[in-house]
C-alpha cells in the first residue's frame, strides 16, 4: 500500500503538474496568483492521481496534502460501503492528529519532528495562523484520472459542435470545456440534484433554456443541451460582467453570484476569500478554477496522457427541424429510417414519444444518419426543408405564449394544440412555433 509522508507528497505537488507550464495570461479567463494553487491541484487531480487513489488535503490551501493512500479492491466509478467506511477512517485519524498537534503547539509542549514538518507545511502555506482550525479543514479527494481521459476520448465527438454553437452564440470556444467538469461527456451522467446529461441540467433550468416536453428532453442531446448552456451564459455574462463570475453561476446561480458581485465587485479572488453565501461552499468556490485546470490539460492532452488516446471520431449525421408537431414514426416513414435507428441517435426523445403517445414538438432538431438527405434528393424527391420559413414564429426574450397568441390572433388553445404543448410549458429563446 502506497503511503508518503506530508514532505514528500507536498515536495511532488508545488509547482503544480510538471507535464506542461501553464498558458499564456487569458483576459477572459484570468487565473490570479490567487487561484493557481487550486487549478494545479485540480490538473492532479484529473491527470495525475487514479481511480485507486484518495488524497487527504486541506480544503482551503490543497497544495497540503497530507496523504496519498490506496483503495481496498474491488475498485470501481462508486465507492463501496468498506471503502466509504476505510476513508472515513483515515480522515478521521488525520483530524484527531492534527488537533492533537494544535493543542501541544499551544500548550508550548516540545513536537516530534513529523509533527514539525506538518506544521511547518501548514505555516508556509497558509500562513503563521494556519494551524488553527485545519483539523477541521480535512477533505477527501479521490483521483479521478481515468474519468478524464475518458472524457477526452469522447469529447472527440462533440468538441466541433459544441464549439459552433458556442460560436454562433458570440461566445468564446474554451467553453466547450465545460463537460469535463459536469460529467466527464457521459450523455446519461445524472447528479444527486437531478441534474442530467453532458451539460447537467435541471429540470427547473431546462424549461427556461431549452425544449422539455413530453415528448422531447434536450438535456440528454447534447448539442441542443449545449445550445440551451450557450444561452444559459450568455445570459449569465451580460448580467455579471466577467467570465470567472459567469461560470461560477454554472454552479452557484445567478442570483448568489449577483449578491457576491453586489458586495465585493468583480474582484473574483476575494468572492473566493470573504464570500459567505449560504450556499457557496467548497464546490461553488472551486468551480472556476476546475474550469481552468479542464482548460489547460483538453489544450494539450498529450502533455498529460502520453498514452495513446482513443478520440471518438465527431458526430457526422444530417439535421432537419420540425416544422410542426410530428409523431416519431411518422419522421421514421418521412425519411426511411427504421425507428430504432433514430431513437439511437436522438437520445432527447422520451419513451412516450418512441411508444406514439406524445409528439416531437415543432421546433425540435431531429439527427439523420449521414447521407439520409441525399438519398432523398438521388431518388428523385425534393428533400423536405430543414427549417420552416412560413407559418413558424421564433421566440424572443420575455415573449408568453398567451402574448405570442394574441399577436398572431389566434386562441391560445390552437396555438398549444399546434406545438403539442400546454398551458404551463415553457419557451426559450430561439424556439420556433407553429401558428396555425
Amino acid at each position: 500500500m502506497r503511503r508518503w509522508t506530508i514532505a514528500l507528497v507536498a515536495a511532488t505537488l508545488i509547482g503544480g503538474t510538471a507535464q506542461a507550464a501553464p498558458p499564456a495570461p487569458d483576459p477572459l479567463f484570468p487565473c490570479p496568483d490567487e487561484l493557481r494553487e487550486g487549478v494545479d491541484f485540480w490538473k492532479n487531480v484529473w491527470a495525475k492521481w487514479t481511480l485507486d487513489q484518495v488524497v487527504l488535503h486541506d480544503m482551503e490551501h490543497p497544495s497540503i496534502v497530507y496523504e496519498i493512500f490506496e483503495l481496498p479492491p474491488p475498485v470501481g466509478d462508486v465507492y463501496t460501503d468498506s471503502q466509504k467506511d476505510f476513508v472515513r477512517a483515515r480522515r478521521e485519524a488525520l483530524e484527531s492528529r492534527l488537533a492533537a498537534i494544535e493543542d501541544k503547539v499551544l500548550a508550548g509542549l516540545p513536537l516530534e519532528d513529523d509533527e514539525k514538518a506538518i506544521v511547518l507545511r501548514i505555516t508556509e502555506v497558509a500562513g503563521g495562523n494556519g494551524l488553527s482550525g485545519a483539523s477541521e479543514r480535512v477533505r477527501s479527494q479521490r483521483g479521478l484520472r481515468e474519468r478524464f481521459r475518458r472524457g477526452l476520448e469522447i469529447s472527440g465527438r462533440y468538441r466541433d459542435a459544441f464549439i459552433e454553437v458556442f460560436r454562433e452564440a458570440g461566445l468564446p470556444e474554451d467553453l466547450a470545456n465545460l463537460p469535463h467538469v459536469e460529467s466527464s461527456f457521459q450523455v446519461s451522467a445524472r447528479s444527486s440534484a437531478g441534474a442530467v446529461g453532458v451539460w447537467q441540467f435541471t429540470r427547473g433550468a431546462a424549461r427556461k433554456f431549452m425544449l422539455l416536453t413530453s415528448g422531447v428532453d434536450e438535456r440528454l442531446d447534447p448539442v441542443a443541451s449545449a445550445r440551451g448552456a450557450a444561452r444559459y451564459l450568455k445570459s449569465a455574462y451580460e448580467l455579471l460582467g466577467s467570465w470567472p463570475l459567469a461560470i461560477t453561476s454554472y454552479n452557484h446561480g445567478i442570483e448568489g453570484m449577483q449578491a457576491a458581485r453586489d458586495r465585493f465587485g468583480e474582484d473574483f479572488p476575494r468572492i473566493l476569500a470573504e464570500y459567505d453565501g449560504r450556499t457557496f461552499g467548497f464546490a461553488s468556490k472551486n468551480f472556476y478554477k476546475e474550469f481552468l485546470a479542464a482548460r489547460e490539460i483538453a489544450s494539450d492532452p498529450a502533455a498529460y496522457f502520453p498514452e495513446t488516446l482513443e478520440v471518438e471520431p465527431p458526430l457526422d449525421h444530417d439535421t432537419v427541424t420540425l416544422q410542426r408537431p410530428t409523431a416519431a414514426v411518422d419522421v421514421a416513414r418521412r425519411y426511411g429510417v427504421s425507428l430504432d435507428r433514430l431513437a439511437a441517435i436522438n437520445p432527447a426523445w422520451t419513451l412516450r414519444a418512441l411508444h406514439g403517445r406524445a409528439p416531437l414538438p415543432a421546433g425540435v432538431r431531429v439527427w439523420l444518419p449521414e447521407g439520409t438527405l441525399d438519398r432523398i434528393a438521388a431518388a428523385g424527391h425534393a428533400a423536405p426543408a430543414p427549417q420552416a420559413r412560413t407559418g413558424v414564429h421564433v421566440v424572443r426574450k420575455g415573449e408568453t405564449l398567451f402574448r405570442i397568441a394574441t399577436n398572431y390572433g389566434v386562441s391560445l388553445a390552437r396555438l398549444l394544440d399546434a406545438n403539442g404543448l400546454h398551458r404551463q410549458s415553457a419557451i426559450h429563446p430561439g424556439q420556433q412555433l407553429r401558428i396555425p
